[in-house]
């Protein structure tokens, strides 16, 4: 069957215009076993898709054929928004809403829709792309790796829980979600300049994180709870979005502090709350000084450690020389690449902290996939591990060459689904 492949403009309001965005956004929820929308579901998508400049691409079935109309068989959205490597804010092109009709699967409709859009973002001089995946054996043969994890806690806030010696020089304040807005944002986005991993928020966060929109029930969210902490001199540095539960658990949403302790402040307030007996948090940072604060360690409990954000380099000299090295040194790097875009030899020097990147016909010291340099990108899994896995090749000498100069000490995180 011949698909008609198509982009949509979502600034257009014509009623057949009108007609598809709503087929689409409607085969997206579909898609994700998600309710049919309302009216307002609809007008936010739009708002925030124009917003966020989102290309907005899909398949349809021929005009004739039974089952045609606005309704799209498979949908796909990019957007450019950036990327902390490291050394600098890299522009960056996030993928997002990927269907595919469960009576259209296996026809190709995915590859054309994302092999165009990548094509797309390399000739608009886009380094690298990104996704967070519903299912971790999609994307690698797009070239597309896992380079941060989601680490799952429950956190036990029963009678006894409490701090070694934390003294908390500043104070934290419950707020309405919608009046801690400018604060999150604004503490947010110092995070982002800050934190290697760390992707920029697309505009649907605010509606999120001011309760205006919940997309699980496509309406307000009643349930959404805000505190902000603020330093010894009044300014906010961190804050706290959670939800009640059923019972005596506390979801915390998104957390996020540019001190240790500001991080530890909202920790105690969140443990300190009545009627709660159990904090769970899905985003928790791999360095979050919880756990070695409290006067009993094993009140933190590890549930999850799971794949979050997938990376996709497209240039190679860029991207890399936009991110930090470890130790001075120089290895020929191989890289294999179905689609292309990140494919060749190239040869590595770095010099304190920075990498130069030239292609090279010189014999290639270590060989990897395209995948597999998305996973090795922002350092957080390390090159010997990879190595021992047979996901990267070369010498013993080469690939701890690799290891000293790729590995970095502290881990790339991010917060940011989409």
């Amino acid at each position: 069957m011949d698909y008609d492949f198509d982009i949509l403009d979502f600034s257009d309001d014509s009623d057949e215009a009108a007609a598809r965005r709503r087929g689409w956004i409607e085969a997206v929820l579909r898609g994700f076993r998600d309710d049919r929308p309302e009216d307002d579901t609809v007008e936010r998508w739009v708002r925030h898709y124009r917003a966020d400049g989102v290309t907005v691409r899909g398949a349809w079935l021929p005009e004739g054929e039974f089952g045609a109309g606005p309704m799209p068989v498979a949908t796909y959205a990019s957007l450019d928004k950036t990327l902390n490597a490291g050394r600098e804010l890299l522009p960056l092109r996030m993928i997002t809403d990927v269907t595919t009709s469960a009576t259209h699967r296996r026809k190709g409709l995915l590859r054309r829709l994302i092999e165009d859009d990548l094509a797309d973002a390399v000739a608009a001089g886009v380094p690298i792309a990104a996704l967070t995946a519903a299912e971790a054996t999609i994307y690698g043969r797009w070239g597309f790796g896992p380079a941060t994890f989601r680490v799952g806690v429950d956190i036990d806030t029963t009678a006894g829980f409490g701090f070694r010696d934390f003294v908390d020089p500043g104070r934290v304040e419950q707020v309405e979600p919608a009046d801690a807005w400018p604060h999150v944002k604004a503490v947010f986005d110092t995070f982002h300049a800050r934190q290697r991993g760390s992707v920029e928020w697309p505009s649907p966060y605010e509606d999120m994180h001011t309760a205006a929109w919940d997309p699980r029930s496509g309406g307000t969210n009643r349930k959404l709870r805000a505190a902000v902490h603020l330093d010894a001199s009044g300014a906010v540095d961190g804050f706290v979005l959670w939800t009640p539960g059923e019972d005596t658990t506390v979801k915390v949403d998104e957390m996020a502090a540019l001190t240790p302790q500001a991080q530890l402040a909202l920790w105690s307030f969140l443990g300190g709350m009545d009627r709660v007996a159990k904090v769970t948090f899905n985003l928790f940072h791999p360095e979050d000084p919880l756990m070695w604060a409290l006067t009993d360690l094993n009140r933190v409990k590890t549930t999850e450690v799971q794949e979050f954000l997938w990376l996709r380099v497209l240039d190679v000299p860029r991207a890399l020389a936009a991110r930090p090295w470890a130790a001075d040194g120089t290895v020929v790097l191989e890289v294999d690449d179905p689609q292309g875009h990140a494919g060749g030899r190239f040869a590595v020097s770095c010099t304190d902290g920075v990498a130069t990147l030239t292609p090279t016909d010189e014999a290639a010291d270590v060989r990897l996939t395209a995948e597999t340099l998305g996973s090795l990108y922002l350092g957080n899994v390390p090159v010997l591990q990879l190595a021992r896995a047979g996901r990267i090749g070369g010498t013993d000498d080469a690939v701890r060459r690799l290891a000293a100069m790729a590995d970095l000490s502290e881990p790339a995180y991010c917060l940011t689904g989409f």
